[in-house]
């Protein structure tokens, strides 16, 4: 059996599929084909040691001057057949779990920012872990938000303890799945025991995993720490790691959208490989970010129509090799 032959499960009842065809049967082919013959003649730069290790042990080709990794193709497409097709997204409570992948839509809020408007002062200011905290309670009570993204970035605290501090806060103020981030292996060992202390013991959280971690590739065709290390943690944890590409057409990517969505699946999948070589059958949820570049103002808009186009065709990948869909929504 091959990856084409996953089993798919049953779709999620009262969910309503939403459909958006932009590559259709032969455009998923051809992208899911070039795409193989970048990863196996071009192949992705993996500057970790433990990765590439690993990785020239499956049979792929290293060459450690470069430290740029070239992937068969049957070391890929082995890796999505043992990548499951739904993750359970846990709560905390147990009462707002969510079950991603298949055709069933959910939604979270956007993550990251630096800047609120003070709903008191009406100022323009620098976001605080007061501002996660309420953000927090915000989701948690609002239906649509199956899950909660870190919000904000807390400036009130040394950067050093951002991701420490905002998972706690963010734990403490809503039950729903979080997703975090780190900027190391160690950072993330670190949230997997406070999650299992809250659950009460590693098991416990592998069974119910509250919270999932975010990891980008760096366009193009890069995986730079800490995204081997969380690939590979995250597998051995349990945990659910989302592969967010953020390629920039005509910037970090080809220019046209379907060479960016070449180099944003291998990216995605390439990762999602070391993941399955850790621990097979690691949850890995297929992400993107990725938008066009606008060459006039040097900036990323992600209101951009493009950004829809790649988020459709991300979506329909992702349904082609029956993985978990995160995409933005602009």
């Amino acid at each position: 059996m091959g990856w084409r032959d996953k089993p798919r499960g049953e779709e999620r009842a009262g969910v309503s599929r939403i459909s958006f065809d932009v590559l259709g049967t032969t455009g998923r082919e051809a992208i899911h084909e070039a795409t193989l013959q970048v990863l196996e003649t071009v192949g992705v730069k993996v500057p970790v040691d433990e990765a590439l290790d690993m990785l020239d042990s499956a049979g792929c080709a290293v060459d450690t001057a470069t430290q740029t990794v070239r992937f068969p193709r049957r070391v890929v497409e082995e890796a999505l057949e043992s990548a499951p097709g739904t993750i359970l997204l846990a709560s905390r409570d147990g009462a707002h779990d969510y079950v991603m992948g298949g055709h069933s839509v959910g939604y979270t809020n956007f993550g990251e920012g630096t800047k609120v408007y003070d709903l008191e002062t009406g100022d323009h200011r620098d976001s605080t872990l007061d501002d996660l905290a309420q953000i927090a309670r915000l989701c948690d009570a609002l239906e649509m938000c199956e899950t909660f993204e870190m919000a904000v970035t807390p400036t009130d605290v040394p950067p050093e303890d951002a991701y420490l501090e905002s998972f706690v806060a963010a734990l403490r103020n809503t039950t729903k799945h979080v997703h975090a981030g780190v900027e190391t292996g160690e950072q993330l060992d670190t949230l997997v025991e406070i999650a299992a202390a809250v659950v009460g013991g590693a098991e416990a959280l592998r069974e119910r995993p509250i919270f999932s971690v975010d990891t980008c590739p760096t366009s193009p065709l890069a995986l730079y720490s800490p995204t081997p290390e969380i690939m590979m943690r995250c597998a051995r944890h349990g945990i659910a790691s989302n592969v967010i590409s953020m390629a920039m057409a005509g910037a970090t990517s080809p220019i046209t959208l379907a060479g960016t969505m070449v180099t944003h699946n291998a990216e995605v999948l390439s990762a999602l490989t070391l993941a399955q070589l850790a621990c097979r059958g690691a949850p890995v949820i297929y992400g993107s970010s990725t938008t066009t570049f606008d060459l006039r103002h040097a900036t990323a808009p992600v209101g951009a129509p493009e950004l829809a186009l790649i988020s459709a065709a991300v979506a329909e990948m992702s349904d082609f090799y029956y993985l978990p869909c995160w995409v933005a929504g602009g």
